[in-house]
């Protein structure tokens, strides 16, 4: 197995509009510096009826989300790990059998390239918070990705170790399935 180490940082945010203006310049920065399938992203968001919806995302178009056409990387993977039942747009993740069974596979990868302990500090953090933006990058560009995301109102940054080999191989054989 050869597992790969990316830095995550997961900003908390006061409003919707604060998290989507750093989700642009964390995008912004990627294709600055020609890396736009070197980070995955996800902006959340808690509605009035306290559910998670992702608002926007960005998935690695030559990991898991691109090869499978499921748009599942790793930002979507911790976001189904952290919060189970979060939708995009007004639907469920997990709308098919198939898509589910991707989501699982993809979100149990992201879910044990970390510790216990990270992923709760993880997810209390953005529990405080109306909004959030998970960025799943390369560990290379953290410092550049923490100066972009300067509106979030905390920012927790975690190493996550995984196998893409291996995330695709289940997520190909969850959509077999």
């Amino acid at each position: 197995m050869a597992f790969d180490t990316y830095i995550v940082l997961a900003g908390v945010y006061p409003d919707l509009e604060s998290a989507e203006a750093d989700y642009d310049l964390v995008k912004e920065l990627h294709s600055t510096e020609g890396l736009m399938d070197a980070y995955d992203a996800a902006v959340i968001h808690r509605r009035e009826d306290g559910k998670v919806k992702i608002a926007k995302k960005h998935e690695t178009p030559t990991r898991v989300g691109g090869v499978l056409g499921g748009g599942a990387g790793l930002a979507t993977g911790l976001v189904i790990a952290l919060f189970p039942f979060a939708a995009v747009g007004g639907g469920l993740l997990a709308a098919t059998s198939a898509g589910g069974a991707i989501l699982g596979a993809v979100a149990g990868h992201a879910a044990a390239g970390m510790s216990r302990d990270d992923l709760k500090t993880l997810g209390e953090s953005l529990d405080r918070g109306e909004a959030g933006l998970i960025v799943v990058g390369v560990t290379d560009m953290e410092a550049k990705i923490e100066e972009v995301m300067r509106r979030s109102e905390k920012l927790e940054k975690k190493h996550l170790k995984a196998d893409t080999e291996a995330i695709e191989r289940d997520a190909r054989e969850a959509e077999a399935e």
